[in-house]
């Protein structure tokens, strides 16, 4: 059987790991002002739009998900003959549309493929399945990888959904943004009212930075620090306690949103790849998603892994 994934643009897998494992894509558009930028997942292209055409503007972009007759289109003209079973993986159901599109399409598309196959010469059904990873960015890296392991060790359709979901309900991304500004500035235009004006002047006069958490469908601070770099320490040494413990998935995601020179020579980032290396833990890296860095601001990092479930502390 010819089993295949699709992730949204906001996970930031590595450009790298989507082309050898075939992940299709569905992209998420970004807006401002007459600016305009599908994100398909190359690295140059949204470090170059975001610098060039949003820059601080960023935090009034406009994200716009595929629509429901896009991701319907998408399936019908590729997937259903391309692959016999396809799991989509979308960022938490509770800040996109993404969740709801494709699984209002994947009743129509469930309905109408039956004659697409038929013309190409294939028996038998199409299956497929919607996945809300419950979490965002690099958090949904470790649902994907999973994925791709299962498929290759030769795993039912059914068995593969059971896992996903299993994982699904165990990964988290931590994030931490450089300007707390920007931040509260994102949140306001959300209405999300998680950053207040008090937090962020004060954050910024006393170099505050905070850490938050998106899991379980919620996305909410967990700590806060003084200062970016500190706070990156702080973040990755969280994250090796993880590792000594045990992850359900033995993947890190780190994404930045810059170059990733920059994210090399953050303090602790080397003892991190050190400790993944003696966990035999891989470290899957990559430039922030336009999603993530309209979110989250550049120059923002982000670590996503999947572990049984603990009491944070930082």
């Amino acid at each position: 059987m010819r089993i295949g994934i699709v992730v949204d643009s906001a996970c930031d897998l590595p450009i790298d790991f989507i082309r050898k494992h075939r992940i299709t894509i569905l992209p998420i558009t970004v807006c401002i002002d007459e600016h305009s930028f599908v994100d398909r997942h190359d690295p140059a292209a949204t470090l170059k739009f975001f610098h060039e055409s949003l820059g601080d503007r960023a935090h009034a972009a406009d994200t716009e998900p595929f629509s429901v007759d896009q991701v319907h289109q998408l399936f019908l003209d590729k997937l259903v003959t391309q692959y016999d079973a396809v799991f989509c993986l979308t960022i938490t159901a509770s800040r996109s549309l993404i969740y709801e599109n494709t699984l209002r399409a994947s009743y129509a598309i469930l309905k109408d493929y039956h004659a697409i196959r038929a013309a190409a010469g294939l028996s038998g059904p199409f299956l497929m399945r919607v996945i809300d990873t419950q979490t965002v960015f690099a958090g949904q890296v470790p649902i994907a990888w999973e994925g791709i392991r299962l498929i290759g060790g030769d795993t039912s359709p059914g068995q593969i959904r059971e896992r996903l979901e299993q994982v699904a309900a165990h990964s988290s991304c931590y994030f931490l943004p450089r300007d707390l500004y920007y931040l509260r500035a994102r949140a306001k235009k959300r209405g999300d009212r998680s950053v207040g004006w008090m937090a962020a002047t004060l954050g910024s006069a006393l170099n505050i930075k905070p850490i938050v958490r998106a899991y379980h469908k919620d996305t909410l601070p967990v700590g806060k620090v003084r200062g970016f770099e500190a706070g990156a320490e702080a973040l990755f040494q969280h994250t090796i306690k993880r590792v000594r413990t045990g992850l359900m998935v033995p993947v890190v995601s780190l994404s930045y949103g810059g170059e990733l020179d920059d994210l090399h020579a953050l303090q602790g980032y080397q003892s991190l790849c050190e400790v993944c290396a003696e966990h035999s833990v891989n470290v899957l890296e990559s430039v922030m998603s336009m999603t993530a860095m309209v979110h989250v601001g550049a120059a923002g990092l982000a670590v996503g892994f999947a572990c049984d479930p603990y009491e944070v502390s930082f």
